[in-house]
């Protein structure tokens, strides 16, 4: 078991972990999560002790091993993927060639009958054995079996680690933690590198895992299928519960609706105590009960509402440009890099406002398509652009083209029109950059958030094609709701390329299958084409049918359901846009109640005004009911804005 005791961690004054204490197990399949900048990298980083907390420690037993990916590594590789792969067995390489030597020496001795030649084939026994248990014997079929449930095929066993790309080197890092085999495992982000393929699989390994799993991600479907526990950091504290995200997503909601109540309640007992005070401080004989209620009032400890993962806005691309009814044509298209083919007599066509998903397992070609239509490759066959397109692209190394010498603002006020141009720092906000953060030199920005930026930047330009390559990969739960919303909404056509099965969910049409150097066409989401897919997948990936079967139904829904979900998502978007006619409504009775409050005081507030009025009482009166009449309606403001919360969270 791992001990975390009242650790607690701050930086600029402000605590990122304040007094926090849980224990993890081995049977424990955690899921960390909060919001960029909650502490959840920061918190792993503590348990593998790369960072010291300023109060508390981390325990666990001498025996404890721990097996750590980051978001990223950065290391030169010389040898083979197998070979980088079987440096997860040290040990059974170094038992291997104490084997060998020994065995070589047994095969030159002559002494037979000495006792130091019997000595040696003792240790020969106990080092076989000793080997044994230590899986030496299936060393090479366990390597192989992670490999290829990471995406590797053989012919990529022996080829140079340095001819991959980063997000390929990582899974070699990955496949090496898990033939370790520590007692337990902790992954941030793992599934950014990942196809959708590798994910299932690597949900099934872990959820069958002998040891303990504490993992971040913001891929939803990947933490339900994996995770029984989930542990939330918010605003230096921790939450603590024994089930899995969208359960737990269910709870929180719970828990901050009582925490709003009880907020305000507290406010409520907050105005009727200073009312007190002020009433009673003056008066001689009351001076000591005022003394009294200011130092409860002093001692009261503040109930803060915590905030959660939430939309702060809601986002909507420009009205599309009508293009042609065909956006994109594609006829007998090749494509190679020297000897290596990678598509090969592919035809495709995109109509105006259809929306597809292209998936398939990494270096099929996805990505090479999308730069083929973006004019980036070059290419064999036919590509035509349709009449009126105008392109938006989103590339995974997007971060290159924006300029390092513009602040965070600048690049984004920079495209804003329109209404858009009031809500720059509300959508800076919602792709994680606020306060200072916004004028901050793109140049000094890393990786992921010059990432963000680049997806913020590009959803404010007017274009009818949108073409996004893993636009998700550095984005949380509350920027990932912003932009599936804003691309439900999008009224032009949307080529996307994603692993990610819950974004993905309900946002296409089609899906573009990438295999063998070419594509097939598979009609409705990415669920759709699971289950479709599900026996081949399975098999391509080397999985046992009987036992991946029933995890792969598991998360997909029949299409009767699916038709009768994406009905009462009409349905529930209905709802939400009367309650936000309501909430309106309700805001601009509140500002006339309040100018109406704001003119009766100003009236009372003359001298004369008992002399020169005609009727006081009655100007009294009515500013008086104004009052009451503000208060009811506040609350119904109140009632209609959590409503309309809960709904958009039922929503998204």
């Amino acid at each position: 078991m791992i001990s975390i005791n009242n650790i607690s961690i701050q930086y600029g004054g402000k605590f990122l972990f304040n007094g926090i204490s849980y224990a993890i197990t081995p049977k424990d399949r955690i899921g960390l999560v909060g919001k960029n900048g909650a502490g959840k990298s920061t918190m792993l980083k503590v348990l593998i002790d790369e960072i010291r907390p300023e109060t508390g420690d981390v325990s666990m037993d001498n025996k404890t091993t721990l097996g750590y990916l980051p978001q990223e590594l950065f290391v030169k590789h010389t040898k083979s993927v197998y070979e980088e792969a079987a440096t997860a067995f040290s040990e059974v390489l170094q038992m291997q060639a104490q084997i060998d030597a020994i065995t070589e020496e047994v095969g030159i001795r002559t002494d037979y009958e000495s006792e130091s030649y019997f000595k040696l084939l003792d240790k020969l026994s106990d080092s076989q054995e000793h080997l044994q248990r230590m899986g030496g014997l299936t060393m090479r079929e366990d390597i192989e079996k992670i490999l290829k449930g990471l995406g590797f095929v053989n012919g990529d066993f022996d080829r140079p680690l340095s001819e991959f790309s980063g997000g390929w080197q990582m899974r070699v890092e990955l496949a090496k933690i898990l033939l370790r085999r520590p007692t337990y495992v902790l992954l941030d982000e793992p599934t950014n590198h990942l196809d959708i393929e590798s994910i299932i699989w690597l949900e099934e390994f872990l959820s069958d895992y002998p040891g303990g799993v504490l993992l971040i991600s913001h891929d939803r479907a990947f933490l339900d299928k994996v995770t029984n526990r989930t542990v939330e950091l918010v605003n230096g504290k921790m939450y603590d519960y024994r089930t899995s995200y969208s359960k737990f997503v269910e709870l929180r909601k719970e828990r901050q609706a009582k925490q709003i109540n009880a907020a305000k309640r507290q406010a409520k007992e907050i105005e009727e105590t200073e009312k007190l005070i002020n009433k009673f401080r003056a008066k001689k004989n009351k001076a000591t009960f005022a003394q009294t209620l200011i130092k409860k009032l002093e001692k009261t400890e503040i109930i803060e509402v915590d905030d959660l993962e939430k939309d702060s806005i809601r986002f909507r691309f420009p009205e599309a440009p009508r293009s042609g009814k065909v956006v994109v044509n594609i006829e007998n298209l090749g494509k190679s890099y020297g000897p290596h083919e990678i598509l090969k007599d592919l035809n495709f066509m995109l109509e105006r406002g259809e929306k597809v998903a292209f998936v398939g397992k990494n270096g099929e070609g996805k990505t090479t398509l999308t730069k083929i239509i973006t004019n980036k490759e070059n290419y064999t066959g036919k590509m035509e652009i349709g009449y009126n397109v105008d392109v938006g692209y989103f590339e995974q190394h997007m971060a290159e083209n924006l300029d390092g010498d513009r602040t965070v603002f600048q690049t984004i006020d920079d495209v804003a029109s329109g209404d858009m141009r009031l809500k720059v720092r509300s959508l800076l906000g919602a792709f994680l950059f606020s306060g200072e953060a916004v004028d901050k030199k793109v140049q000094v920005l890393s990786g992921g958030e010059k990432s963000r930026l680049a997806l913020a930047k590009m959803l404010l330009e007017p274009v009818n094609l949108l073409i996004l390559d893993e636009p998700t990969n550095h984005l949380d739960m509350q920027a990932k709701n912003i932009l599936k919303q804003a691309l439900r909404d999008f009224t032009g056509a949307l080529i996307i390329v994603s692993h990610d099965r819950e974004f993905l969910e309900g946002l296409t049409d089609k899906v573009y299958e990438f295999k063998n150097k070419n594509i097939k066409q598979h009609f409705g989401d990415v669920y759709d084409f699971l289950k479709a897919r599900q026996m081949e997948s399975m098999d391509d990936i080397g999985m046992n049918n009987r036992t991946a079967l029933p995890a792969a139904k598991a998360a997909i829904l029949s299409k009767q359901e699916r038709i009768q979900l994406r009905e009462k998502q009409k349905q529930l978007e209905k709802r939400i846009r009367k309650l936000s006619n309501q909430v309106s409504k309700s805001e601009t009775q509140i500002d006339t109640l309040e100018t109406k409050i704001a003119d009766f005081g100003t009236l009372m507030g003359d001298p004369n005004f008992y002399t020169s009025h005609e009727n006081p009482n009655k100007v009294i009166q009515e500013y008086a009911d104004a009052k009451k009449q503000l208060e009811a309606e506040m609350e119904n403001w109140e009632g209609l804005t959590l409503a309309l919360e809960e709904l958009k969270e039922e929503r998204d």
